[in-house]
């Protein structure tokens, strides 16, 4: 059977796929009977296979040429499978503790074969939403965000290495290719909450006031237009696009960082606030799964001090790199003019405040799409009782506003963590 052009697979042309493939037909030790193939793609947009056989398993993701939570009247492109191979292979070099490695990919099939993060590893907002503890979530996560971020920064690049795409790496010429995605992410976080879009939904009726006053705060419109445009126009590394909770993959031990089909060169707070702004969606989430035998408010605790712990660390980490490369190519602070300890300190710190105040920014955009907007989270969802999940979402959109228009005003996360908890 060729394959010479896409066509969407399901569980018996895959393995007619896979013996094309000799990449893949070895991770199974070149044997494909009784193999074991499960579709698993309980996302927005992708096909998501599993397959095990008796001496190896990989994934396989297939990219569709729409969104498959909406159908084929919102089509997308199928190329983010492209930039996703891409972004992985990029993000693995850098930070391959965190990265699940790529086998294998198919621009024609829009395909990927990758590891198999094999149980226990699961989802990390299901995770959440079970309330369990991962220990070293911020001390990975941070790990991730600082060594992906900083190494594909011009803190560490030349201007050139940074904009044109060489033999061992890719830059802000390859992924302006991703246009499309990330007009779709402009869409849904930056300008769809903020007007009626057919699209938008929220818990009806307990929200629709909320929704309402969203779509009609003239502040919020003036700090999310400011935003917007730092998302489209800056590019100060090779961001994931869609760092939040369901994409990464943990273990008491592990945490793999999955799905960064949206990476482009964009805003380093947009990653940042995305991943804290779902962890602060799970807290407001808690109170609606605590029952009798576990009223949720020691988790709670854990999740804000995660937050917290995930911001330091990253901070911590990031100027570390920074201090270990300042003699080195990077081109956004050259040596001649800042190697001067106290200016380099003032430098990181107005570097860092800038920072801080864009993730603070993009993570209360997050939050209040995954709440009056499109594409909601599980966090919230898997709450049956309307009247209690509204609650949630409310409080958590009261907070998200308030980040939003007031960002400017905390001077550190352990501010942000005070706020959270004074929200009732």
């Amino acid at each position: 059977m060729a394959f010479t052009e896409f066509r969407p697979l399901d569980e018996k042309s895959l393995v007619e796929y896979i013996k094309t493939v000799p990449s893949l037909s070895a991770k199974l030790g070149d044997n494909l009977d009784g193999l074991t193939i499960k579709e698993v793609g309980d996302g927005n947009l992708n096909f998501v296979y599993i397959v095990i056989g008796s001496s190896g398993s990989f994934v396989i993701k297939q990219a569709l040429p729409y969104i498959r939570s909406i159908g084929e009247s919102w089509p997308i492109t199928k190329e983010r499978a492209y930039f996703e191979a891409v972004a992985l292979k990029e993000y693995g070099r850098w930070c391959p503790d965190n990265v699940p490695e790529v086998y294998h990919f198919d621009r024609t099939m829009s395909l990927i074969g990758m590891r198999y993060l094999e149980p226990p590893h699961i989802i990390l907002r299901k995770g959440l939403i079970a309330g369990v503890e991962y220990p070293l979530l911020a001390e990975h996560i941070s790990e991730y965000m600082a060594k992906t971020l900083f190494h594909t920064s011009l803190l560490y690049r030349s201007t050139t290495d940074h904009k044109k795409a060489g033999i061992a790496f890719f830059a802000v010429a390859e992924f302006c290719g991703n246009v499309e995605l990330c007009r779709h992410t402009g869409q849904v976080v930056f300008s769809d909450p903020y007007r009626i879009s057919p699209h938008n939904r929220w818990t009806f009726p307990h929200l629709d006031h909320d929704a309402e006053a969203v779509r009609n705060d003239n502040a919020l419109k003036v700090e999310i237009a400011e935003l917007k445009s730092k998302f489209v126009e800056r590019t100060q590394a090779l961001i994931h696009g869609d760092l939040h909770t369901g994409s990464a993959m943990v273990t008491q031990e592990s945490t793999q960082v999955i799905d960064p089909e949206f990476a482009f060169y964009g805003p380093i707070g947009f990653d940042v606030g995305a991943f804290l702004g779902n962890l602060i969606l799970a807290y407001f989430a808690q109170d609606g799964h605590a029952n009798a035998n576990n009223d949720r408010k020691k988790y709670k605790e854990w999740i804000l001090s995660t937050i917290e712990d995930t911001w330091n660390l990253f901070h911590k980490k990031f100027i570390a790199l920074w201090d270990k490369h300042k003699d080195g190519s990077g081109e956004a602070y050259l040596p001649a003019i800042y190697n001067n300890p106290e200016l380099q300190h003032l430098i990181q710190k107005k570097y860092f405040e800038d920072l801080f105040y864009d993730t603070l920014g993009f993570g209360a955009a997050k939050m209040i799409r995954r709440i009056v907007g499109v594409a909601h989270v599980e966090d919230f969802e898997s709450i049956t009782d309307a009247a209690k999940r509204a609650s949630c979402e409310r409080r958590a959109l009261e907070l998200a506003k308030l980040l939003l228009k007031e960002r400017r005003k905390f001077q550190d996360i352990a501010e942000i963590v005070s706020t959270i908890r004074q929200i009732q």
